[in-house]
């Protein structure tokens, strides 16, 4: 039913949905904070006292929306004692939106872990759990580190996820009224539970399930059900992440003659040719043997041990280490820690711990690089990121770049894609990109470039799409003299440090996407006064959205700041294309004496881009098609679809 508040926006704003809804919540954040200021005047024992009254109202039966006012005033007036921060009434918009299952669009810097405080407390004023997710577990230990004590002022307890974690600590945690964590170990926990609560060892179930169910030892579940998730770069989870499934594997341990299959298929590829024997399809990331490639496969020599293995599977393993080859490069898919390959995600730059590829995949990089071979895996329970986050009952999100991502938001999770008005006009200036025509052209110009942003008293952070390139580009700066902090999966230990010194005058930080969400650089008042951070981006990212969340870093809340795109042919976002493309071009290139191409040529760099996103969004598509099509069938056959259809 519609109110009479609804009615009257609705009016007030000729029928236009979108600015009824914030013309609806403007004025109830005013009278948020008209309540907040009235509770000056209360002690701290109040304070608690009155948010306890409030948990036994909801607990009684009390809608929350007629709490609203009361809790997010609380809220407010927590923070300005906890934290000496009083949420803005942008903020307290954003905050309504999210409570009301948007996905809350608010620009970077404009203070969304503050934000979150508001809706996160008021769903968990029912009892029945609050979940706020977010990519890294940096960003939910800082978040529950820093936000934990306004909820506790409140009465509420509050806990983290955190992946070295034992199951008692988890069910701990779970069991507070508000937990942070990643999306990952909530999807992984979910699977462990699915696994824990399998079947009775004695039901004559298959003999995986039984192996699974000793392992969890009978154990409870540490999850307590799923109402609501507040996820905090929404984009980046929902949609980025969503490509990959969520897989617990078994062990499957590796027989001599498998290691030898893996290790020759390596040496394999080094006597095939391509075009000739197989076909690699860089839009695809994979390879595949021609009939040619095949026969010549067949007719080489090979260690004795894979004499009994048949034809089809040394045909598969081999395409899989052409795959390794092409498609997989060191120090950017991956690093290598303790001769142990290690995956990087792409849309954050850190290190995947625990993660690896499958179907032999994994191994044939171990091959090619040359480090001991891990066991392969098989998979005891799986989960697509969009199925397990349609188990909640209430859904929201806040991110700084939702809006090219909303009608897949929207046609997926159901959930509408929200703008909300900055704060602070922002005032960052972009310049035009400069595209070269090879690496070493472009990386001159960058180190020509930071050193006069250096002599203005400028911060300077630098985003690179690879560890190998942010290394690459520190030593020609070190030719330079300019030393230049390094923030990429090898130093995510010192993030929190390097991060703090980013913002001084003439620092320059060169960073992968671990510097692109959640990372506030704060500036000093020089560099404020000298025209603030400037972000230089060295490539362009597969999805527009990276691209913003690294540029976001710059100017925020009203602070001066500017950015910069440098390019170049030879950039890793071109390995997508076919190499005779890439090579035509180059051959068409016309560069001047330092290098330098036409800016007409940046349209080239955003048809490939948007050739990427439409690639992936076609994998989530696919990914989305069959989970559904899978999760029916063993419904249909009263089996549990996380974990029978793992056992074929």
């Amino acid at each position: 039913m519609i109110g009479a508040s609804e009615v009257y926006h609705f009016s007030k704003t000729a029928g236009v949905a979108p600015a009824a809804r914030r013309s609806r919540w403007r004025a109830m954040a005013k009278k948020v904070i008209k309540r907040s200021q009235e509770m000056n005047s209360l002690a701290d024992d109040e304070l608690t006292t009155a948010g306890r009254k409030l948990m036994w109202e909801a607990k009684a039966g009390t809608p929350l929306d007629k709490l609203l006012i009361e809790a997010y005033a609380l809220v407010r007036q927590s923070a300005r004692r906890v934290l000496n921060m009083e949420h803005f009434e942008v903020q307290i918009i954003g905050a309504i939106a999210l409570f009301e299952g948007h996905i809350a669009e608010m620009q970077t810097g404009e203070g969304k872990t503050l934000t979150a405080t508001m809706p996160s407390f008021l769903r968990a004023l029912t009892g029945h759990g609050c979940h706020v997710i977010t990519v890294n577990d940096y960003l939910a230990e800082r978040d529950c580190k820093i936000m934990g004590p306004v909820h506790r002022k409140l009465g509420l307890t509050v806990g983290t996820i955190l992946e070295p974690m034992e199951p008692d600590e988890r069910r701990q945690n779970y069991a507070c009224d508000i937990t942070y964590a990643t999306s990952k170990e909530m999807g992984f926990d979910f699977l462990r539970d699915r696994l824990r609560m399998g079947a009775s060892p004695d039901d004559g179930t298959p003999s995986l399930r039984k192996f699974v169910r000793t392992l969890g030892g009978g154990e409870e579940p540490v999850q307590r059900g799923h109402y609501f998730a507040l996820i905090d770069e929404a984009d980046s989870i929902l949609i980025d992440e969503a490509r990959t499934p969520l897989i617990i594997g078994l062990t499957q341990p590796n027989d001599p003659g498998t290691v030898n299959l893996f290790r020759w298929s390596n040496r394999a590829t080094y006597q095939l040719t391509p075009r000739e024997d197989y076909v690699y399809e860089p839009e695809r990331r994979s390879a595949w043997l021609t009939d040619a490639g095949c026969r010549k496969v067949v007719l080489m020599a090979k260690p004795s041990l894979m004499n009994s293995m048949d034809t089809e599977r040394i045909y598969t393993q081999v395409e899989k280490a052409l795959t390794a080859q092409h498609a997989f490069m060191k120090d950017r898919d991956y690093v290598i820690v303790d001769e142990k390959v290690m995956i990087v995600d792409e849309g954050t730059g850190r290190v995947m711990d625990g993660r690896k590829w499958q179907d032999g995949l994994h191994q044939a990089i171990e091959a090619k690089e040359l480090v001991p071979i891990t066991a392969a895996t098989g998979e005891a329970a799986r989960i697509t990121v969009q199925s397990f986050f349609r188990n909640y009952t209430n859904l929201c999100g806040m991110t700084g770049t939702a809006l090219p991502a909303r009608r897949e938001l929207k046609k997926t999770y159901k959930l509408k894609v929200t703008k909300i008005p900055t704060n602070k006009k922002c005032i960052r200036r972009g310049k035009p990109a400069r595209v070269f025509k090879t690496q070493e052209a472009k990386r001159a110009a960058i180190a020509a470039d930071i050193e006069e942003l250096m002599q203005r008293g400028q911060s300077i952070l630098v985003g690179t799409p690879s560890v190998e390139a942010s290394e690459a580009l520190a030593e020609i700066l070190k030719g330079h003299n300019i030393n230049a902090k390094i923030l990429n999966a090898r130093y995510h230990e010192q993030e929190a440090e390097i991060v703090k010194q980013a913002g001084g005058p003439g620092k320059v930080t060169i960073a992968t996407n671990m510097a692109g969400r959640g990372t506030d650089i704060i500036l000093d008042d020089v560099v404020k006064k000298s025209g603030g951070l400037h972000v230089i981006a060295t490539e362009m990212h597969s999805s527009k959205r990276i691209d913003r969340q690294l540029v976001g870093r710059a100017a925020r809340q009203g602070d001066p700041g500017s950015y910069q795109f440098y390019l170049s042919l030879e950039d890793e976002l071109l390995s997508c294309r076919e190499p005779k493309e890439v090579q035509r071009r180059r051959k068409m290139a016309i560069a001047n004496k330092s290098g330098e191409l036409s800016r007409t040529w940046h349209r080239y760099f955003k048809k490939v881009q948007r050739f990427l996103e439409k690639t992936h969004r076609k994998q989530r598509k696919s990914l989305l098609k069959q989970e559904r099509l899978r999760l029916e069938q063993y419904e249909n056959m009263g089996l549990d679809p996380y974990l029978e259809l793992t056992e074929s």
